[in-house]
């Protein structure tokens, strides 16, 4: 069994865990109270979309070490922060426990995925001509 090359920030370990788990969030959220839409809600859902579009981003600036790394930055703090979120929703009683440590774990592999690629971008970067 041969490994597909990577073609597209779509194709990226991490871009698929990251759009299961914004995914995911979206359709819990719709049972959020309404009182927190404009918060908690609306907070949590950018936040997990965020770590997607960062990643795209990052994606097609490959180019320049520096620009790709800092959006894989961005990316991980998005991530980071949607843990945070997640953790709210768990304690006002929004999510099982259960259920917000398991995105929570989808958040923890997907920031190990991009430390390791931060910590060594030159694989990834688009080779000068």
């Amino acid at each position: 069994m041969t490994k597909e090359p990577i073609k597209s920030h779509k194709d990226l370990k991490s871009y698929q865990k990251a759009f299961f788990a914004a995914m995911r969030i979206f359709e819990l959220s719709k049972n959020f109270p309404k009182d927190e839409k404009y918060s908690l809600t609306d907070q949590i859902r950018r936040s997990s979309r965020s770590v997607c579009a960062n990643l795209a981003e990052a994606w097609r600036k490959r180019r320049y070490e520096a620009a790709f790394v800092a959006k894989l930055n961005d990316s991980e703090a998005e991530a980071a922060e949607t843990q945070t979120w997640l953790d709210f929703a768990v304690e006002c009683k929004y999510l099982e426990p259960a259920i917000g440590q398991e995105l929570s774990n989808i958040y923890d592999e997907i920031i190990a995925i991009l430390v390791k690629i931060i910590n060594n971008p030159e694989p990834w970067l688009l080779k000068k001509r």
